[in-house]
Order: C-alpha cells, then structure tokens, then sequence
C-alpha cells in the first residue's frame, strides 16, 4: 500500500519508456505531455549538431516570431503612458493542436509579421519627423534670438569682446561705425549662427577665439527648454550662437570648427523683413508638422493597444510551440515505421494519464493510429521527482539546496517539515516575536492567489515563496516561547508559582522559598525576576541543546537503516550503522541521560554536590574508571563509563576493517569462480542473449549501449580501504564537533532574549513612569519607536539569522549522517515551468 500513494518519504518510482509516435501525431502528442509536465525526455541524438537536426526550421521560425513578441513588448515598455496587457488568463486560448493547428501558427506569424512592419513604419515616421520638429524649433530659435540680437545692435551701444587675453585688436575700432546701421542698412560684416550643446559652449568659443586670432565677435543666449531624443528618451539641453566675422575664409573656418563640435548652422538673413517671414514660415511650418507628430503618436498607441490585447497570448503560444519543436528534435526517425522513436522517464504513477494524453491528441489530430509506449529495461539511475504542494514546496526545495537525493532514497524534506521550524524557535521562542511572524505569514497566505499573479520584487518573492515555512517557525517560536515563559523579555503568570519570596533580610536580599506548588508547563515566572535567573537558563538552555542535539543526530542516523534495507546493502548495517550507533549512543547518547538524570535529582537533600557533566566526561575519556566520590552522579558510574568507553573504542576497528575486509573476500570468491567485469573484457565478442537481440531489433539500442557504459564502477580494493578511513574519521570527529555545533541553540536563544530585553529596558521601560500630556505623548512615540525596532532588529535580522543556523543544522550535522545526495532532479516537458526558465 505505500507504493499506492504519493508519499515524501522516498523519490517517486520511475520508468524509462520508449514512444513510438507517429509523425503526424508527434506535434499534438508533445503537446499534451507538455501540459501534463510528467515526462523528462532523452536526447537520442547526442552527435547530432543542433543545425542539422531535423527541426531546425520550425525553430528558426518559432524564434522569429519570439523575436517579434520581445520587440512589442520592449516597445510598450519604453512607452511613457501605460499600456495595458491583457492577463493571460482573461485571453480567449489559441488552438495550436489538431486538424487547424499548422493554419492558426500560419496565420499568427503572418499577424506578427504586420504588426512588426506597421509598428516599425510608424517608429520611422514618428522619429523622422521628431527630427524634423526639432530642427524647426531650432531654427525658430535661432531666428528669434538673432533678432533679439539686433535689435540690441540698433539702439545700444554695441559690446565687443576682443579676445580671452586682450592681446587682439576688436574688429568694430571706431564708435562712428556703429552710426551707420539701420533698419534698412546691412552690416558690413557676415556672420553664423546656428545651435550647439550647452555642454560645449565654452570648448567652442576659446577654440573659435584661437583659431581666428581674436577676428569675431561671438554671442550666445540658452535655450530654456530641453531636447529629447525620441529613439533614447535622453534630454539635451542647447545654445543659440551668432558669430560674426569679415571674409569668406574666417567664415569657412568657423563652420569647419562649428561641424566637428556636432553644432547645427541654420542659413539667416541679415535683412529684418526676411528674417520676420522665414520666423512665420518656419512657426507655420512647425505647427503642422506638430499636429502630423501627435497624430502619428496616437495612431502608434493605438497600435500597441492592439498588440497588448494579445501580447500574453502570443508569447504563451510562442513559447510552447518553440518548446515542443526544441523537443522533437531529441525524437530519432523510424525510416521503416514512419514514427518517430523517442526515450524518457516518467513516475510510475502517471503512466495511465499519459496513455489517456496520447489518446486524446490521436483523437485531436483526427488519424487513428494511436502513439505506443513500451518498457525499457536499463540500470541507468532515474532522476529524482518528488511531488510537493504548495505547503510541502519550501521545505523540499531547501533540502533540494544542499543537493539532490539520489533516486529512492529517504528523503529528508520530511521531517524537516517539523525539525526545520522546531529548530529556529528554540532560538527564536519569544511568544511576542512568534505571533508577529505567525500573522505576518497568515496575511502573505491570505493573499497567495492575488500575489501569484503579479510579479514581486526579489525580497518580497522570497518571503512570499517561503510562507508556510514562516508560518509554521512562528506557531513553534509560540510554543517555545511559552516554554520559555516570555514575551517581549517579559513573563506570563498563567499558573500559580512554586516559589514565594518573603521580606528582605537586614542586607536586602530576599531568598526564594518553596511554596510546594509545581509550575506545570514552562519556565516558573518567578526566575524571570530573580538574580540568578540568567545564571538558571543559562544552564537550562545549554544542557537543552545538547539534548536536542544527540536526539537529532540518532534521528538522522536511524534513517540509514531504511536506506540499507531498500538498496538491499546488509554489509552497510553491520559495519557501518551498528557501529556508528553504538559510537554516538556510548560517549553522547550517555552523556544525553546523565544530563537527564541530573534534572531530576533533588540536590538539596544529597550529601553530594552536583558534578559537572563536562568535567565528568572529559575525566571518562581521560581517566577511565575513576570518579571522585564528592561529585559521583550515582552508584557503579566508574564501571559503566568504562564499559561504554570500550564499546566507543572498539567500534573504531569496526567501522575501519569490516566493511574493506568482507568486500575483498566478495572479490577473492568472485575473481576465484573466473568471473570478471566488463572493464576487463580483451575485444572478445560480447556475449548477447535472446531477449537483448530482440530490445536491439525493437529500437532498445540506446537503452541497452548505456546500461552497458553505465555499469556500476569496479573501485580498486585501495579506494575502498581509503574511502572507509576517511568516512570513519569523518564520522568519530563529526560526532565530538556536531554535538558541540548543537550549542548554537543555547547561544542564540540566549542572545535573543538579552537583546529583547535590553530593547524593552531602553526604550519603554524609561517612559513608563511619566504623566501628563507629555508624557502619553513620549511614550506612544516611544512604543512606536520599540515596535518598529522589535519588527526589524529582532523579528527580521535575528529571525534570518536563526533561520541560516537552522538550515546549517540540517544541511551539515543531520544529512551528514545518511544522506547522500547524489541524484540529479527530475526536469519534464512542462509548459507550466516555461515562465519560470524565462
């Protein structure tokens, strides 16, 4: 019955199987077992190059229309106005399989096709006359300011500016000149003007002034209003210049130097009149190429909101037909058949779905030849698939972090289902912190289906991925924390206490008395107010990891058993498990029940003292047999921690020697019956029997040419002794660090609470005493101040930082004792996972 249920205790049960699909089924076969996700295919052309495969066109064509898809959505990205995109969801769906499926691709690429011509047309139009717009605002402004210009020159006195070093004589020498210009006289001097980057204004004057020695007179005024490239969305800002200079060489020159700096020469007339009617051309001109420019515009958006209606749609379909191509492509063809022969694996468990999948895409297509699927026969290792759900997800995936499990092994995602969030709130138990990250998870699982469909920020997206594990750490912070007996470094008086103090004696102190009443669950609250409080769970807490600790290695070491037993490894339980748990069991497993024990003594009414646990096992290890009788825990200690050292030592040699010894008798009996493996073949003919002639002749070829590369590896007897070496050293050292790795229980949870309650002793605990208007008003501020600081600090920093010790737990001192991880990850056609690869 446990084979009948999908379980995570153990990888699914998979199956590699051969399809015999025919041609004209292939496409709307791959499609349904896209939708269906549950079948990770081969590739059974490995020295094919991708080029030359039989797909390639309609790949090339499905990235063409790709391509088109990207180019609409990079355009109502760049849009300054919203363009909204129909969900795909809210889409009406595409048919892409059966009869009409060839017709509806055909007649969608020729959709992409004019869209992407009218869009690019309207891009050229809309950039060519933003161009031509902003020259004409150029050229208006260079019109107005040189009138500006002259106007100046009729009724003022003109301001020549000779040279950067007053080294050159002005061009203008004598004021009587000025006298002669008027409205209908012309200057005797030509002149530039034109527009150039605000940026290179003053480059292009001093090299302007030294280049011409002094012989012009140059003027420039800004221009207020920024320039935006429409292809870039990038401002330019610009100046006006007018020059002015005698002879056609100065003039050459000027525009020579004016065309390398990028600046614009606009042609002006001297004369007024002429330059009052080029302004009211070009102001004339602009206003019409304005109303083409906004028109363009709209009929541009317009275009996008058509593309928007559809866009999710057409990458959906887009990328599911380059996927199912990309896939036929792994397919081989059956020249003889007219089928294409294709290889995968797929869970047990699903193969009825994907019959009836087959069957409803020969139905679909209209043909009533019907796909086949048979059974391949292979040693290769199936690739691991572990079916999750939305709550089962994060603790898997976590566990999938420190690497794959290899194919049927015991899965530890399991329990961390449990361990993981137990863990984090033996170090996080604050019943206050617990309920904030409980119901901070309740919201983010309340509004799962709203936050599915929009795309979170990667902070957000990782707290919203990991929501039950959240949820499931703050429950367990609450029960620890009522352990603890706080809440907000403060203390619950749920029951009655077991100690009553009395009046302080003549120095002050008042000592804790006895009342004969048992606080029944937790930490009495009368430690919370006492002296030696830290000192009291400051020793409870560091004993409790230890226990918590060795329980948890047994664990993980137990689920090696189940492993042994599955992968049918006898030898790996008597020369490996047995020993290792007699190991544990004998140096920490004792020192688990001394600590026990020691709990439960009433030391008041001993003669003895309490000994020191450390101590005492450090004197076990160093001083076998002998036990000071003023710190002895209890009768005929000396003997059994001698016993125990002895089974610690022994299993040493155990795990050493057996595991190397009886392999090389295997091999002795083996090699002494003339059998040898496949490495050791001298080009003799391969021995083939009746039924792998007959997988050959059926397409099996390929499964049968791996199961043979793929055999299991002969390690020479060396490899084997050095393996073992290293995993027992491993193993006896990791037991003595793990244990004391486990410490970081104690060590954060103390920390935690300190740091709560110097947060609530600095903060509220100092406005607690004020009355008045004053002071309600302090002490709100002040609770809002604690609340924020309880929310980032504790809550959200010593959270994450409990979480990365949780997972350290797991990853090294738990899996470390039976998980080997050596498997890879079951990938299917799924088009459901196309987003995410995206």
């Amino acid at each position: 019955m446990g084979d009948d249920y999908p379980t995570l205790f153990r990888s699914e049960q998979m199956s590699l199987r051969q399809f015999l699909i025919p041609t004209e089924v292939a496409h709307d076969a791959v499609a349904e077992l896209g939708e269906l996700g549950n079948v990770q295919f081969k590739d059974l052309n490995p020295a094919v190059n991708p080029f030359q495969r039989s797909f390639v066109g309609e790949i090339r064509r499905t990235e063409e229309m790709a391509r088109r898809v990207r180019f609409f959505e990079s355009q109502i990205q760049k849009e300054k106005d919203v363009v909204p995109i129909r969900p795909l969801y809210d889409s009406s769906p595409l048919v892409t399989v059966g009869p009409s499926a060839a017709h509806n691709i055909d007649e969608l690429d020729v959709t992409l096709a004019e869209h992407e011509t009218r869009l690019v047309q309207m891009n050229d139009s809309y950039k060519t006359l933003s161009e031509r717009t902003r020259e004409l605002v150029e050229a208006r402004h260079v019109l107005r300011e040189t009138a500006v210009f002259f106007d100046k020159a009729e009724t003022q006195q003109t301001d020549i500016r000779t040279s950067f070093d007053d080294s050159s004589a002005p061009l203008l020498q004598h004021d009587d000149r000025e006298q002669q210009y008027s409205s209908t006289v012309q200057f005797d001097l030509e002149f530039v003007a034109g527009t150039i980057d605000r940026t290179r204004i003053s480059t292009f004057e001093r090299v302007l002034w030294r280049v011409l020695r002094g012989n012009l007179y140059m003027n420039h005024t800004d221009i207020t209003e920024p320039f935006v490239d429409p292809a870039t969305g990038t401002e330019t800002r610009k100046n006006v210049f007018i020059i002015f200079a005698h002879g056609d060489a100065l003039l050459a020159k000027i525009r020579k130097v004016a065309e390398s700096m990028g600046a614009t020469l606009y042609p002006i007339d001297a004369n007024a009149d002429k330059r009052s009617d080029s302004l009211r051309e070009v102001t004339a001109r602009l206003e019409d190429l304005e109303t083409v420019l906004y028109n363009t515009g709209l009929n541009r958006r317009s275009e996008l909101l058509r593309i928007g209606e559809n866009l999710a749609r057409w990458q959906d379909v887009v990328r599911k037909e380059k996927a199912i191509y990309e896939t036929m492509n792994l397919f081989n063809y059956d020249v003889r058949r007219k089928t294409l022969v294709a290889e995968g694996w797929v869970p047990i468990r699903d193969l009825p779905m994907i019959q009836m999948a087959l069957r409803h895409a020969t139905e679909e297509s209209g043909t009533s030849v019907v796909p086949i699927v048979q059974e391949l026969r292979t040693n290769k290792t199936p690739p691991t698939f572990t079916r999750t759900n939305k709550f089962t997800e994060g603790f898997q995936t976590i566990m999938d972090a420190y690497g794959i499990a290899t194919y049927q092994e015991v899965n530890p995602g399991l329990f961390a289902i449990v361990t993981f969030p137990f863990l984090f709130a033996v170090m996080f138990g604050d019943i206050g912190h617990g309920l904030i990250i409980f119901f901070a998870a309740l919201y983010m699982i309340s509004q799962e289906k709203k936050w599915a469909r929009q795309e979170l920020d990667e902070i957000l997206g990782q707290f919203f991925y990991g929501r039950y594990i959240i949820l499931l750490m703050g429950l367990f912070s609450v029960y620890t924390g009522l352990m603890y007996n706080d809440i907000f470094s403060k203390s619950l008086h749920i029951w009655h206490s077991g100690w009553d103090f009395p009046e302080p004696g003549s120095n002050g102190a008042s000592y804790a008395v006895s009342n004969g009443h048992m606080y029944p669950f937790g930490v009495d609250p009368a430690w919370h107010g006492a002296d030696n409080g830290l000192v009291f769970t400051n020793s409870y807490k560091m004993k409790m990891s230890i226990v918590l600790g060795v329980i948890h290695m047994t664990f993980a070491l137990c689920l090696q058993l189940p492993n042994h037993i599955k992968f049918k490894r006898p030898l790996d339980i008597y020369a490996n498990f047995i020993p290792q748990m007699i190991f544990l069991q004998s140096i920490f497993g004792y020192l688990v029940v001394c600590i026990l024990y020691k709990w439960s003594i009433d030391w008041s009414t001993r003669d003895t003292e309490p000994p020191s646990l450390l101590n005492m096992l450090i004197a076990m290890i160093l001083s076998p047999g002998k036990v000071d009788a003023t710190s002895q825990l209890y009768r005929g200690q000396g003997f059994i921690q001698v016993v125990l050292l002895l089974l610690a030592m022994v299993c040493v040699p155990w795990m050493l020697c057996m595991k190397p010894y009886f392999q090389w008798k295997e091999r002795q009996l083996i090699e002494g019956q003339g059998y040898v493996g496949l490495g050791h073949r001298n080009g003799g003919p391969r021995e083939s029997t009746d039924e792998v002639l007959e997988g050959e002749e059926e397409g099996n070829g390929r499964a049968i040419v791996e199961e043979m590369e793929e055999e299991h590896e002969q390690h020479d007897f060396s490899e084997v002794v050095i393996h073992q070496i290293i995993h027992t050293i491993e193993f006896c050292l990791g037991c003595i660090s793990h244990t004391a790795s486990y410490l970081r229980l104690w060590a954060l949870s103390l920390a935690h609470a300190q740091l709560s309650e110097v947060l609530w002793t600095m903060t509220i605990e100092k406005f607690l005493g004020l009355s008045g208007i004053f002071g309600t008003i302090a002490l709100v501020l002040v609770v809002v101040f604690w609340f924020s600081a309880t929310v980032f600090i504790l809550c959200i920093m010593e959270g994450l930082s409990a979480f990365l010790h949780a997972l350290r737990l797991h990853w090294v001192e738990a899996n470390s004792k039976h998980y080997q991880g050596e498997g890879y990850l079951f990938t299917p056609l799924s088009f459901a996972k196309l987003d995410e690869k995206e």
